[in-house]
């Protein structure tokens, strides 16, 4: 589980709690003044349905929902994790021949690696392999952007429905002007809906949508690495070159921490 994600999603829960009851001397009575059926329909329905309206389908719109799910989940594995495979795999194809890797390609959990080293194995040509790997690697990237586009589309609705709960709830108010009494409710149930707008797209859809993004663009740094390596492997390059140039993904720091954690686990 991403520890960092949990601890987010809570803690901004726990700080606007916070906010709302601090000095306050009836808790419940105030947490109540931010209960609105309405508003919630208003600003939540509509702003669902609006992007439901934009989805492709039902299908696609139910798993996009449920796609918040992803920022809960670490990734299986890192691009060191990732090098230290594939220079695994190159030592088995020096010793004993690209042949050898089909047997190595049973414990690969990886789908698209055990794809590429199926792809090596069957002596199917470099520019193939590349070509298929990385037609791949778009769609993939593709399903993603889609993804990362259903809640960048819920981040805009959310503060506009806002905006039109708070626009019914001052038509509202204006056409109960003679009544002063109803001025204080009707004025609270009109802000309240710009409230929950603001907490659809800063609490859950943008930080979502970017950690979808910082996920996507970290697979893809992992696939593009198990790409170059697959090649350098199919090419007959020595392990030591292989995993000096799958280096240059890492930064200076990473390099030299993977180096003294006995990163160079060459043969």
């Amino acid at each position: 589980m991403d520890i960092a994600s949990i601890l987010g999603v809570i803690f901004c829960a726990c700080i606007v709690i916070f906010g709302i009851i601090f000095g306050q001397e009836n808790l419940l009575e105030t947490l109540n003044h931010f209960y609105d059926p309405s508003s919630i329909l208003i600003t939540f329905g509509g702003s669902f349905m609006c992007v439901l309206t934009m989805s492709p389908d039902l299908r696609g719109f139910l798993n996009n929902i449920r796609s918040f799910s992803l920022i809960l989940k670490v990734l299986p594995s890192t691009e060191e994790e990732t090098i230290h495979t594939i220079i695994d795999l190159s030592n088995i194809a020096r010793k004993e021949g690209l042949l050898a890797l089909e047997e190595a390609a049973n414990g690969i959990d990886d789908e698209f690696l055990k794809k590429g080293v199926l792809l090596i194995v069957d002596g199917t040509d470099p520019e193939l392999v590349r070509s298929i790997l990385e037609t791949e690697l778009n769609c993939i990237e593709s399903r993603h952007s889609s993804t990362v586009g259903f809640w960048d589309s819920l981040a805009a609705m959310g503060p506009a429905w806002g905006m039109i709960g708070t626009l019914i709830g001052l038509i509202n108010l204006l056409y109960e002007m003679d009544d002063p009494r109803a001025i204080g409710p009707n004025m609270a149930v009109a802000l309240v809906t710009t409230f929950y707008g603001s907490v659809l797209a800063n609490w859950i859809s943008i930080p979502v949508a970017t950690k979808l993004r910082a996920n996507n663009t970290k697979e893809i740094m992992i696939k593009e690495v198990m790409v170059e390596g697959l090649l350098s492997i199919q090419a007959g390059e020595n392990p030591r070159v292989i995993e000096e140039k799958l280096k240059s993904f890492l930064s200076p720091a990473r390099r030299t921490a993977m180096k003294e954690e006995g990163g160079e686990n060459v043969g």
